[in-house]
């Protein structure tokens, strides 16, 4: 059995660009529409989530099964030469 979904597909879809480190306006861009088409989509997701702010958004997403650890790139940190 299948937990329902909170999110709809495009807030699932930009709010993982989002936890993924992309801004607003990296989001608009891929996508084909307006930052504040994305800053709206986003604020629907937490409302549908029940939070304020997209850390605590990709914390109770992943919580919930909207999207997994997979799901989340982690960045390539450069060293730094100590020379």
């Amino acid at each position: 059995m299948t937990a329902a979904r909170l999110l709809t597909r495009r807030q699932r879809e930009v709010l993982l660009l989002a936890a993924n480190g992309n801004t607003a306006g990296h989001i608009a861009h891929w996508l084909g529409v307006s930052v504040h088409t994305v800053n709206e989509v986003l604020s629907r997701a937490y409302q549908a989530l029940g939070v304020h702010d997209r850390a605590q958004a990709v914390a109770v997403a992943l919580k919930v099964g909207e999207f997994g650890l997979d799901d989340i790139h982690v960045p390539i940190i450069e060293q730094q030469s100590t020379a």
